[in-house]
């Protein structure tokens, strides 16, 4: 017979009393872990880590991509010596300061950052269920167009405008993401195989929508929709500054998406339920969650968050929509919720690191030798080391445990 006075003294095993110390406990670091005790090395400093790692390994790219500095080294090492370090030094300062030198820069930053950030939260949303949501560029482009029909197709004030574009944004995010949810509920179809071909379906479908003339641009037989009107248009937050600040109200949304989704994971019964199914489906079926609703539930969350995206470039950044606008966001998006340890406000730094590696990068193009490739190559590096911390640990002598990211329940599952 169970000793119902032990259960109770023992919060370990009970997840009621679990659910609760958890909710008590408001620590970010806390959150980060999943844990109740503060894992910095893992969600902090090894990231940092890799972020370093990835810097020192492109200076060695950029060390190594010039030809004629290689060939003095063979006459003149000291000469070459100097060369190369003023060569990356120029590099780096050029990056940073096109990223972070004045309140230009922060601006393009952030405006950079915005979609990023969003995006990134859809992917991180699935990972803390236990689900691979590959589909971010597929619910961005179909989130975009749905804000894309409210924005020239109704005239509103500005106040009920935007809020109108943002629903509407969020709704076609979530159709688009609950598809592959309901699909891997109800058949067992993974939704990383779906999440894929919806990706397609939604680049092809965007391209032969802007060829009707409901939404191509009047006099264009190229495919261009009509532009937002301006009360549709996300307001620039510095433009009493300077007209040229690109900085909208997109980079705020995002982080009251991500204040919300913080909330949903961490402060709400859903948010448990949802990283419960992702720790143990069977177990959360056992414990009476309809783990049919939560799989789609979680994924229609997560595309409601790449359909802000879309929003942020339809109604902030482009105005108006082009084939393929999204670019490629929403594989961007994966990294940032490695990055960011799939903590919502992990995605948030990830996105402004993301965010100011895209501004710097131009900076750096123009004011030295070093092409904007190499940005592209560090983001690829922070992610092989974020992939592989033992190595980190190793490399740096960081004492304690290694976890690794969990990021799908399974093929079978």
């Amino acid at each position: 017979m169970i000793d119902d006075s032990d259960q109770n003294q023992n919060p370990e095993s009970d997840p009621v009393a679990r659910y609760e110390e958890e909710r008590s406990d408001s620590s970010l670091l806390t959150d980060m872990t999943g844990a109740g005790r503060v894992d910095w090395r893992n969600n902090i400093l090894i990231p940092l880590l890799a972020i370093l790692s990835a810097l020192i390994v492109g200076a060695i790219i950029i060390a190594f991509s010039d030809v004629d500095t290689l060939r003095l080294w063979g006459s003149d090492p000291g000469e070459a010596l100097s060369v190369t370090a003023t060569t990356i030094k120029d590099a780096y300062v050029a990056l940073f300061e096109g990223a972070f030198g004045g309140i230009g820069p922060i601006s393009e930053t952030l405006t950079r950052a915005a979609p990023l950030i969003l995006a990134g939260l859809a992917v991180a949303i699935g990972f803390q269920a236990g689900l691979f949501n590959i589909g971010a560029n597929g619910q961005a482009l179909i989130g975009g167009m749905f804000a894309l029909v409210v924005g020239f197709q109704f005239s509103l004030p500005v106040f009920i405008h935007i809020p109108l574009i943002i629903i509407a944004g969020l709704i076609g995010g979530a159709i688009w993401g609950g598809i592959p949810g309901y699909l891997r509920a109800k058949t067992g179809a993974h939704e990383v195989i779906t999440t894929i071909m919806l990706n397609f379906i939604a680049l092809r479908l965007v391209d032969w929508l802007l060829t009707q003339s409901f939404f191509q641009l009047e006099g264009r037989s190229d495919p261009v929709s009509k532009s937002v009107m301006d009360s549709a248009r996300y307001t620039k937050l510095l433009d009493w500054l300077n007209p040229r600040y690109r900085v909208h109200l997109g980079f705020i949304v995002a982080i009251l998406a991500a204040t919300f989704v913080w909330w949903l994971l961490y402060r709400s019964t859903i948010g448990f339920e949802f990283r419960t199914v992702g720790a143990n489906p069977d177990g959360a079926r056992y414990a009476g969650m309809n783990v049919v609703f939560l799989i789609v539930a979680v994924m229609a969350v997560a595309g409601s968050m790449a359909g802000l995206a879309g929003v942020d470039l339809v109604s902030g950044t482009l105005g108006r929509a082009t084939p393929g606008f999204i670019g490629m966001i929403g594989f961007d998006a994966i990294a940032l919720a490695l990055l960011g340890r799939s903590h919502p406000f992990g995605v948030v730094a990830a996105g402004i690191l993301f965010g100011a590696l895209a501004a710097g990068g131009q900076n750096m193009q123009v004011s030295t030798n070093v092409g904007i490739d190499i940005v592209q190559v560090i983001q690829a590096l922070i992610i092989v080391f974020i992939a592989a911390p033992a190595l980190v640990k190793a490399v740096y002598r960081v004492r304690g445990e290694t976890r690794g990211i969990e990021v799908s329940s399974g093929w079978a599952t």
